[in-house]
């Protein structure tokens, strides 16, 4: 037998039920919009291996904008993706270094001004990544950024091995916009702060990236006065493990020894050496690294036209 509601009462359960299925679709829609975006974010923050093998560097030139900018696109719809996150520091570091600094080493010897206006957007572009590495580590570690500043040991000790990515990208980053704007007292003030960083990760991975850490400390070690804490010693140990790491594969160790060390100690005869090493390599013997050593490559190309100037003493 049928019991029927009052009227009032049977308004308000079909509007009860009408609200409640639609909150039901707009969940669902809501959650296939999240399962999308997220996916279109894992593949994404997996695409360096498509760029890494690239034998265009104009091609990767025109294409990386596009890439890096989808990836914030996505970062502003999934912002704890850590993945989305690693990438844009990683990304924004890489097309800087590549594409922005090198192009304004290059303008240096006829067009001074505007290398400046080149270094300086470098600059920006090196702190965007920054940015994104910390808020990649603050997903697990919140208030990092802050502990950093004020105890570095304590704050890097709660760092894990799978904090290393976004560790290594701070601190390239960081340390690339340091170099692109010496004048900026406030930044480099902060340079104590790389060492740290940089050695947790060896303590964490300490092979990470096919030696990345070395590679990145043979720049660091070998680009500083003993005054300031730097080691040509140290800079050619890890060029030696970066090279073993790597199985010889990258250009990069090779062209830092060369840039920083040897033009620093006055080493005419090992920097013309190395340099063409890296200018004879075969690139395509090592497509996982194709890019990176077509820029070496290029890179390697400028120094040597520079050498007279590099070393007249």
């Amino acid at each position: 037998m049928c019991h029927l509601l009052p009227a009032g009462d049977e308004m308000r359960l079909r509007l009860s039920l009408l609200f409640a299925a639609s909150l039901l679709t707009a969940l669902s829609a809501c959650s296939v919009k999240k399962i999308a975006v997220n996916s279109l974010a894992d593949a994404l923050a997996e695409t360096s291996s498509v760029y890494a093998s690239e034998s265009d560097l104009e091609l990767a030139r025109d294409a990386l904008p596009f890439g890096l900018k989808t990836i914030e696109a996505l970062i502003a719809k999934a912002p704890r993706h850590q993945g989305l996150l690693v990438s844009a520091a990683s990304g924004f570091t890489q097309y800087s270094y590549a594409f922005v600094q090198l192009d304004a080493d290059l303008l240096q010897p006829s067009a001074p001004t505007r290398a400046r206006e080149e270094r300086l957007r470098a600059k920006a572009l090196y702190l965007r990544a920054r940015g994104y590495a910390f808020r990649a580590l603050e997903l697990r570690h919140p208030s990092f950024a802050a502990e950093l500043r004020k105890e570095p040991e304590r704050a890097l000790s709660a760092m894990r091995a799978k904090d290393v990515p976004a560790l290594y990208w701070l601190a390239a980053s960081w340390a690339a916009a340091i170099s692109s704007d010496k004048e900026d007292m406030d930044l480099v003030a902060d340079l104590h702060l790389i060492e740290p960083i940089i050695k947790r990760c060896l303590e964490l991975d300490e092979d990470y990236d096919n030696g990345a850490l070395h590679e990145f400390l043979v720049s660091f070690d070998g680009g500083r006065s003993e005054t300031q804490g730097g080691s040509a010693e140290r800079a050619r140990k890890h060029f030696d493990r970066a090279r073993q790491l790597s199985e010889g594969k990258r250009l990069s160790p090779a062209l830092s020894l060369a840039e920083n060390v040897d033009v620093a100690t006055g080493n005419r005869g090992e920097f013309e050496r190395l340099l063409q090493e890296v200018l004879a390599f075969d690139v395509n013997s090592a497509p996982e690294y194709r890019l990176a050593n077509l820029i070496a490559r290029k890179r390697a190309r400028f120094l040597l036209g520079q050498i007279d100037e590099l070393f007249m003493n």
